[in-house]
């Protein structure tokens, strides 16, 4: 059987975004598209508040095509409704985590050049402090409950519209459609800024049709167009849920489950028992969170169809919990903003624990070493893609993307890797990440694997520490599953556990135990808080 369902890309099927969503919307009308706090919103209506949502934009501000808004929201239908709305009025979507700072805000809409910003309500008192500094003319609030009731928003000065209000008087507009083309801007998707500040990435309406095309290519067996439900606890203002959530799977009819606060993890599961959800997105700390709990456990997940992971690698101890629990294997992906966002993915059934699977349709993979050539088999290389997904650039940053395109077109995403026999790609770890002990290298990657499987180990970490003799050295920081152990006794059983599976040089020779781990929004351990 072929790796892929089909052998090419549909890249023909839609001649941009706003023409996805608009046939989508009259292929599958009443069904429900998007379900959020208990509140059931159909392909019809989504189409409808998105037009009225851009009629407002169209006729009652001063933005154009081609103007960027940002939208600051957690995964609410508001979010879904104004990203819809902005792309059919033309404008540049510009995803923002609801949890940054003033300065990451203010860097932000800065170099965006936003003009516009729809937000939780809650956020107006911050934005009230940084409004001023930046090129917003327009703000856009809303309370997660505004489309079920309707709440009051707090006082801050800021001359600020509601967003019932937009919905309100865009339905009396008169609404222009906008055309755009397949290279036009849709989105300014911006990094994580671990190595500085955020970059954004430029993504057009075809570099993420093509990706939703390259994934509905790789997984299209398990989907049953117009029937699934997928759970969307990964943030959709990350690119990973946002091409999952808001581009293929409202392509394909399903219904997505929004969750706005996927820390509450037993709100997350009393969510859970009211759908017979279909497919499931996340990562490590997610589904190991959820699978230490009974009542996921007493779930019924005989419509479970599909599991994605992305974003961070996952580990085998984290698989492997997860299918005893959910009886379903997970299909690993791996992409970066930069590549809207999916390079390469496991195929459902297919899956090889461990690693990324196979560059999918369209895509070219290579391996580089320093000066730029390609490495031989089964030497690890910086990953460099090349295909319809990647990005134009960064937005206003010609030197930073000169840095990461070589001259023939591929990206350098700064991630190491190596290709085994049977052709899946397996991330070693990231450039930057990987420790230099007395001139081995040491890939973090593989001493958390081991760490992982050890029965005690909750969750683990691992950074280059420096070190007199060796130059760098392996320090694991780790959270136990019963802290009230003897931390010493412990100590020498995670490490004679490693001797078992690690060659010397890797070993960890510091050991630190938490209480948890520092993680970003979207649930990475963030090791550059850890080095620090």
């Amino acid at each position: 059987m072929a790796y892929d369902q089909e052998s090419q890309l549909e890249l023909g099927k839609y001649s941009s975004l706003i023409d996805l969503i608009e046939r989508t919307s009259q292929r599958f009308g009443d069904k429900t598209a998007y379900a959020c706090l208990g509140k059931n919103s159909s392909f019809n209506e989504i189409e409808r508040d998105s037009r009225y949502f851009a009629a407002y934009l169209q006729n009652n501000t001063n933005l154009k095509p081609g103007d960027r808004i940002a939208i600051q929201l957690p995964n609410i239908t508001q979010f879904v409704i104004a990203a819809y709305g902005a792309l059919r009025a033309g404008l540049i979507l510009v995803n923002t985590n609801p949890l940054y700072t003033e300065r990451e805000l203010i860097h932000q809409f800065n170099d965006s050049g936003a003009k516009a910003l729809v937000v939780l309500s809650d956020l107006l008192p911050t934005l009230a402090k940084v409004v001023a500094t930046t090129p917003i003319e327009l703000v856009i609030s809303t309370h997660p409950l505004d489309l079920i009731d309707p709440q009051v928003q707090p006082k801050t000065g800021l001359k600020n519209v509601e967003f019932c209000h937009v919905l309100q008087q865009g339905a009396l507009l008169p609404f222009t459609r906008f055309v755009p083309t397949l290279s036009d801007l849709a989105a300014l998707q911006y990094t994580g800024g671990t190595t500085g500040l955020s970059k954004g990435a430029m993504l057009t309406h075809g570099n993420m049709l093509a990706n939703a095309a390259q994934v509905k290519s790789r997984i299209g067996s398990v989907i049953s167009e117009g029937e699934d439900i997928f759970v969307a606890p990964l943030p959709i203002y990350h690119i990973y849920a946002f091409m999952v959530n808001l581009v293929l799977y409202f392509e394909c009819g399903g219904c997505s489950v929004l969750i706005p606060n996927p820390r509450d993890i037993n709100g997350l599961i009393k969510t859970l028992a009211k759908y017979p959800f279909t497919g499931f997105a996340g990562l490590n700390t997610l589904f190991v969170a959820l699978c230490h709990q009974p009542e996921f456990k007493a779930l019924n997940f005989s419509h479970l169809k599909i599991t994605i992971s992305g974003g961070t690698a996952l580990t085998a101890a984290a698989a492997n919990l997860w299918q005893q629990t959910t009886g379903n294997t997970i299909s690993e992906g791996y992409g970066l903003s930069e590549t809207s966002p999916v390079i390469s993915l496991n195929a459902p059934g297919y899956q090889k624990i461990g690693t990324i699977g196979k560059p999918v349709l369209g895509t070219e993979v290579k391996l580089l070493d320093e000066s730029g050539n390609e490495v031989t088999q089964g030497t690890a290389g910086e990953l460099a893609a090349r295909g319809p997904q990647v990005m134009l650039g960064y937005w206003n940053n010609p030197q930073e993307t000169a840095n990461v395109m070589t001259p023939d077109g591929f990206f350098k995403t700064g991630d190491i890797a190596i290709l085994n026999e049977e052709g899946f790609h397996q991330i070693v770890d990231r450039k930057k990440d990987m420790i230099i002990v007395s001139g081995f290298n040491v890939y973090p990657n593989e001493v958390e694997n081991v760490l992982a499987s050890h029965p005690n180990i909750i969750e683990c970490a691992v950074v280059g520490v420096k070190d007199d003799h060796s130059g760098e050295a392996v320090k694991a920081f780790i959270v136990l599953k019963d802290d009230s152990q003897d931390h010493e006794k412990i100590k020498t059983a995670i490490l004679n556990f490693c001797r078992e599976q690690l060659t010397a040089y890797k070993l960890p020779k510091q050991i630190e135990f938490m209480s948890q781990l520092p993680k970003s929004t979207v649930g990475k351990i963030l090791r550059r808080e850890l080095k620090n």
